[in-house]
């Protein structure tokens, strides 16, 4: 009988010729499905980087603060302007 490899070859040749008029198309949503699932998967994969705890300084710090400043001699740290600091 037939092996494998020369069943795959026939299926293959009988598609290209039925369906040689709609292969384009199929070729074409196929790469627009790959596509969408790379986007979600890199758009998963972010978010769980931002999600994941990060330790900072020796704390667990939850997402994305710790990318915030939290040492308060850091002039960034703080809310107050600089001339709000120099009143009396």
């Amino acid at each position: 009988m037939f092996g494998l490899s020369e069943l795959a070859i026939i299926l293959i040749v009988v598609i290209a010729v039925l369906a040689a008029k709609k292969l384009p198309e199929l070729a074409r949503s196929a790469g627009k499905s790959a596509r969408i699932l790379k986007a979600e998967a890199r758009a998963a994969k972010e978010q769980d980087r931002q999600d994941a705890p990060r330790v900072v300084q020796g704390k667990v710090v939850p997402g994305d603060a710790a990318s915030a400043s939290t040492d308060p001699t850091d002039p960034t740290a703080s809310d107050v302007s600089d001339t709000e600091r120099r009143r009396p």
